[in-house]
């Protein structure tokens, strides 16, 4: 693997692990909060999603090789928002955005590798926008 390529799977490798913890985070608000079986059931889904995405990108030892922690400059630069997590729906807000902001750049980094993958991680773009809307209409229906 060259240089460029191994970047670029850092990139994904990246946003594939904040994705699928944007969603864990986010299943289990449904799950243990909300007690919502249809809820959890579709983050669920769409964390199973992730993994066949990305296995038409590179295989996963392919992406772990690409993975640098230690060089990542942005992982000790502090982000002011992370202290704003002094109710439910602030999480929820935060790791339902997290989502959606990996699957678009999953989505254009995919490309170079996979139209099937990034195809997938547009339309789930978009379910994370709609179940976004769902879970809080249930949380204010609820008053959580």
């Amino acid at each position: 693997m060259n240089i460029i390529e191994q970047l670029i799977l850092r990139v994904i490798d990246a946003n594939i692990n904040r994705l699928r913890e944007g969603l864990r985070v986010s299943e289990d608000i449904c799950r243990f909060a909300l007690n919502d079986e249809t809820l959890s059931q579709q983050l669920k889904a769409l964390r199973h999603q992730v993994k066949q995405a990305s296995d038409l990108i590179a295989p996963y030892p392919q992406l772990l090789h690409a993975r640098d922690v230690q060089s990542d400059v942005g992982a000790a630069t502090p982000n002011k928002d992370e202290d704003q997590r002094d109710n439910i729906q602030r999480i929820l807000a935060a790791n339902m955005k997290r989502t959606q902001e990996c699957c678009r750049v999953l989505e254009e980094f995919a490309k170079l590798y996979s139209n099937e993958a990034a195809s997938t991680f547009k339309t789930m773009r978009y379910n994370l926008y709609a179940l976004e809307k769902n879970i809080y209409d249930i949380m204010e229906e609820r008053k959580i």
